[in-house]
């Protein structure tokens, strides 16, 4: 498998909604309904929420494409038709609005690693390491010194790939997920 990692553009609006629908659900603790699921995926997840997320200067979105071998017979008609996007990340640069998370992170200028989402299906082939690796890279070339995240407290997979890529919980905070508040740990990282 090849995979293409890149800045997100205009243009992968709709790719962006597609994949966050797609995975969102991942990362919910399993007594999450499905309307509040289905929820949050219209309100926060939609193509015209990623119109203005790419919009916004202070939000870099990096996607990562699989490269689909093409048919000798039938030659791709454009260059999206050649790849499947996979993956996505979205930072967001200053300081953080929420008081619990502001109190808990230690490294300024910071930035929040807001989301961080690939298909299941490539779940353990490779694609997340590369993924992050870049994600800290454009991280760090707008200047930021530090890395913030929330990731649910039951998602034991994710906080186990964060602290392999060198997070640590530093505190917590709420999320809301339809009417329910959701423990989220913090964790924070130093960016080389």
């Amino acid at each position: 498998m090849t995979i293409r990692i890149r800045t997100a553009t205009a243009a992968d609006a709709g790719s962006l909604a597609e994949l966050a629908a797609a995975t969102f659900p991942l990362a919910c603790p399993p007594h999450t309904t499905a309307e509040a699921i289905a929820d949050f995926i219209a309100t926060h997840l939609s193509r015209g929420t990623f119109d203005a997320y790419l919009a916004d200067r202070a939000r870099v979105l990096l996607i990562a494409e699989q490269q689909q071998e093409q048919d000798r017979e039938q030659p791709a008609t454009d260059a999206a038709s050649g790849s499947l996007a996979v993956g996505y990340t979205m930072l967001v640069f200053g300081e953080p609005t929420d008081a619990d998370v502001a109190a808990a992170i230690g490294i300024r200028p910071t930035v929040e690693l807001s989301k961080f989402y690939t298909l299941a299906s490539i779940h353990g082939t490779g694609v997340s390491g590369p993924l992050m690796a870049a994600t800290l890279a454009a991280a760090g070339e707008r200047g930021a010194a530090g890395a913030w995240l929330g990731v649910n407290e039951e998602n034991a997979r994710a906080i186990r790939f964060y602290e392999k890529n060198g997070f640590a919980q530093v505190g917590t905070k709420h999320f809301l997920v339809g009417d329910r508040y959701e423990d989220d740990l913090v964790l924070e990282r130093r960016l080389p």
